[in-house]
């Protein structure tokens, strides 16, 4: 009998898998695989929050392997050793997974595959983690893109492969396993990880929510799907929901799909030009200054800095290890042009404490509101964290649930509470400097400094 392994990653499902339905259809047995590879606990994308949805996303896909005659084999250590391991121990003559485009996946994909063809077994990796193979969009001249819109044009007209089903069985091979338990189990705005509890949240959203996307994303307190944790490891395939949502030509799912570019978007661009992860994208930019001041750090790390909206934003990302998109702009324009703290600081803060944490995503999202990524737009975008409250938060909604000292302040002061008078701070059971903090830094004075260091930078 021929044997396949199906090295999973961070495709932990069984519906719209390319690796998977070839191996199936190729193979008479396939041993399905996780290894728990120390990058996932101690390497640059370690995050306990993360590795405690990853733990429940794999009890998951067991449970949808072992329906359809599998289950899920978990080893611990070097994927280039147990893979290698565990095809000896089932007589497996290919390994089949799913590409991915980070600097790390890939120069470990280089080794497993060398390893596995000395050892006799082919390498055959397949599509799957985006919605095109990021590698093929070029510009007129054969260039990558590094720019968006440009790039979302292309997407667009680009083919889709189908949209695979789950297979109806999988029949699966005994081996030792290592369930994998995470020393943290973070809640999350999603209660249920797995492909399962993905599958229901996605049809909810499709079915209610997408509709009225345009309109209301950028509200704080709700307005977008909640998926991308789901996304992030793969228990939902970006296709299969593209697909679903083009169903329907209203504004809502066309700017929902934007979204779904935008993250296909930032892989390109972290395949083309890994070298970003750890430097300004923008060559002329890399002379900019930063402060190293901790105690402002650490205000901005706590939700301590007297900007609600700011304050709102980092406590919910440290209680549930989601974060709102509109918050996570307001928070970095606040650490990089309001404290003109390095932006690295701040991803590697959200990368530690983020569910939905990608390497792509993350840096491309942190470099374009620090104004030294890939949009062109002038580094003159500031965000004013108590104007950006006003009109994103306007009843209060966000604000009062994650920075509860201020429930009871009126609406009219809710974004600026340090302009209550002493008699209205006692009203409303908040005292500034003591209840709740003074702003750390002011605003305009900031904004001001942080244009000289921009243009000094040339």
């Amino acid at each position: 009998m021929t044997t396949a392994l199906v090295w999973f990653r961070r495709d932990l499902r069984v519906h719209d898998h390319p690796a998977l339905t070839a191996a199936v259809r190729e193979h008479e047995r396939v041993a399905a695989v996780f290894v728990v590879d120390e990058a996932l606990l101690e390497g640059r994308a370690a995050s306990q929050a993360r590795a405690g949805f990853l733990a429940g996303c794999l009890r998951g896909l067991d449970d949808e392997l072992r329906r359809r005659g599998a289950g899920l084999i978990v080893r611990a250590g070097r994927p280039e050793e147990e893979l290698v391991r565990l095809a000896r121990e089932t007589g497996a003559e290919a390994a089949y997974w799913t590409s991915d485009v980070s600097p790390y996946a890939r120069a470990r994909d280089r080794q497993v595959t060398e390893v596995l063809r000395a050892a006799g077994v082919a390498a055959r990796p397949h599509g799957g983690t985006y919605v095109v193979d990021v590698s093929k969009p070029r510009t007129k001249s054969g260039a990558p893109y590094h720019v968006f819109t440009p790039f979302f044009r292309t997407w667009e007209d680009m083919p889709r492969r189908e949209v695979l089903p789950a297979p109806d069985r999988i029949p699966g091979v005994d081996a030792e396993s290592t369930p994998f338990e995470a020393a943290q189990e973070t809640p999350g705005p999603i209660a249920e990880p797995g492909e399962a509890a993905a599958r229901r949240e996605a049809r909810s959203w499709l079915e209610d929510g997408i509709g009225a996307y345009a309109s209301r994303h950028d509200a704080m307190s709700g307005g977008t799907s909640q998926l991308s944790p789901y996304l992030r490891w793969g228990c939902l395939s970006p296709l299969e929901l593209e697909s679903e949502a083009r169903t329907s030509r209203a504004a809502g799912p066309r700017a929902w799909i934007r979204q779904l570019c935008w993250r296909d978007f930032y892989a390109h661009v972290l395949l083309h030009w890994p070298g970003s992860l750890d430097r300004e994208f923008q060559e002329h930019r890399r002379g900019l200054e930063w402060s190293d001041d901790d105690e402002l750090r650490e205000a901005w790390q706590r939700g301590e800095t007297g900007y609600p909206a700011v304050d709102a934003g980092m406590r919910q990302l440290a209680r549930t290890g989601w974060m709102h998109n509109r918050a996570r702009l307001i928070v970095g324009s606040f650490l990089t042009k309001d404290l003109h703290l390095d932006w690295r600081l701040r991803e590697r803060v959200f990368m530690e404490q983020l569910i939905d944490g990608d390497m792509g995503s993350n840096n491309g999202g942190w470099q374009w509101v620090a104004g030294t990524g890939t949009d062109p737009q002038d580094y003159t975008r500031v965000f004013n964290p108590w104007l950006q409250q006003e009109r994103f938060d306007p009843e209060g909604a966000y604000v009062r649930r994650w920075v509860p000292e201020l429930r009871d302040v009126p609406g009219a002061h809710l974004a600026e509470p340090w302009a209550m008078s002493e008699d209205e701070q006692r009203a409303a059971g908040c005292v500034i400097g003591r209840d709740y903090p003074e702003p750390i830094v002011d605003h305009a004075v900031e904004r001001r400094r942080a244009m000289e260091r921009y243009r000094a930078a040339g």
